[in-house]
């Protein structure tokens, strides 16, 4: 929780435990907390848990959960319609959307889409909702008076992770996370496509801010750790705003003077003034800030609204790395290191690779990268040549040792038949 006035650190809602204890069959908490939404009198938010199937509603004005939904395999993301009746969650291990009673947290149906709906928004009128697909390339429009499909929108690619309907209510930006590039439809009837834009690798989150007048969509780009921001009325490219290590989710103020957002690998938040474009202030959060949301006037005035917080704690512990190319390859990786007590999450952003081409995340006891690999991770770069890898192990302690004889570095290698190559990236120095 931050305070928008100060743009400080007011402290954590614990809803789990770290490891080893979420890995305990007793274990009640959850796991893997991911996106969140707030009922429209921002007295609620809804909290899922992509590892724990669950969604938690905390109370805004106490920090306590109030009530725990569990839902289908890996929810993504959950959102209220905007008359605050009902709640939307993305169940995108499955094929349908669960909606659920906003007053008794139960879920009264299931609204089938195709396999692995990433993410549902609905136009500001209440009339539409749109849920854009994680596996498919293709986003569906339901009217959510009577939950019926009214129409299919052809995307891109068939990674959306992320989906906004513009203030004004006629425009519907989407990301397509695999391919880098935003994709602009009509958020009315026939939902045509405007525009797709090359946004970058890694495009993550899109959102908006009225400026002087201007609707613009911002939107951030994990590849090139930036957030591009674009007018909605010519789609033009207004600013490039460099920011720190992976951004990923963002919200406006309810004022729309500002732009707050996540930086997944740097594991703090971000804060853009809209009337400049840039970035001025960033806070220490904890590890992997994935989505974030701006609830005004959720705590009422004569409340402090810092019950039941907790400090960052072991949270905020994350290390920091580099990896940049051999010879003639392009870009670069950040790579976090999320302490977990005895192990660490490695997270790396990966960019500049051959699309399509299979590689892997290894361990060399050389700063060249030569001599024998041990692999951490491997993976499959995206067509935009990106990836995010993920590894969990006691990796603090080989990449980061104390002695130099017990120190390892982090290499990018490209594969055959699974057979590690040469270093395409090495770690570096700084």
């Amino acid at each position: 929780m931050i305070d928008p006035a100060s743009n400080e650190l007011l402290g954590e809602i614990h809803l789990g435990d770290p490891q080893p204890r979420n890995l305990s069959p007793l274990y009640n908490g959850q796991v893997l907390v991911h996106g969140l939404g707030f009922a429209p009198d921002g007295k609620t938010l809804a909290v899922v848990a992509t590892g724990s199937n669950s969604v938690s509603f905390i109370d805004t004005a106490t920090n306590t959960v109030k009530h725990t939904t569990y839902l289908g395999r890996s929810p993504h993301e959950a959102f209220y319609t905007p008359d605050g009746a009902e709640l939307w969650v993305t169940v995108r291990g499955e094929d349908y959307i669960s909606i659920l009673d906003a007053r008794t947290y139960e879920e009264k149906m299931q609204l089938k889409t195709p396999s692995g709906p990433g993410m549902q928004i609905f136009s500001p009128d209440g009339a539409y909702a749109y849920v854009c697909s994680s596996f498919n390339p293709e986003t569906k429009v339901f009217s959510i008076k009577d939950h019926q499909e009214v129409a299919t929108i052809e995307q891109a690619s068939p990674f959306c992770p992320n989906i906004s309907a513009s203030p004004d209510g006629a425009q519907v930006w989407f990301t397509l996370k695999d391919i880098g590039k935003t994709q602009v439809v009509e958020a009315r009837p026939p939902f045509k496509t405007i525009t797709t834009i090359d946004t970058g690798p890694i495009t993550n989150h899109v959102n908006f801010a009225s400026v002087e007048g201007r609707q613009l969509a911002y939107v951030t780009i994990g590849g090139l750790n930036e957030v591009k921001v674009y007018d909605t009325a010519d789609f033009s490219q207004v600013a490039k705003i460099p920011v720190g290590d992976l951004p990923h989710g963002l919200w406006p103020s309810g004022d729309g003077t500002r732009i707050y957002f996540g930086l997944e690998n740097a594991a703090e938040m971000a804060v853009i003034d809209t009337a400049s474009n840039t970035m001025i202030k960033t806070i220490p959060i904890g590890q992997a800030p994935q989505a974030v949301v701006y609830v005004p006037n959720a705590v009422p005035a004569d409340q402090p609204g810092t019950d039941n917080l907790q400090p960052l704690g072991d949270t905020g512990k994350v290390a920091h790395l580099a990896l940049t190319p051999v010879g003639e390859n392009k870009g670069q990786t950040t790579v976090a290191l999320f302490d977990q007590g005895l192990t660490q999450v490695l997270e790396a952003s990966v960019t500049g690779l051959e699309p399509g081409m299979t590689y892997a995340l290894a361990l060399s006891a050389s700063p060249d990268g030569s001599g024998d690999l041990q692999p951490l991770a491997a993976f499959k770069a995206n067509p935009a040549g990106a990836s995010i890898v993920n590894a969990v192990g006691p990796i603090r302690q080989i990449v980061d040792g104390d002695h130099d004889a017990a120190r390892r570095y982090l290499v990018i290698t490209q594969t055959t038949d699974g057979a590690l190559g040469a270093p395409v990236q090495l770690q570096s120095a700084k």
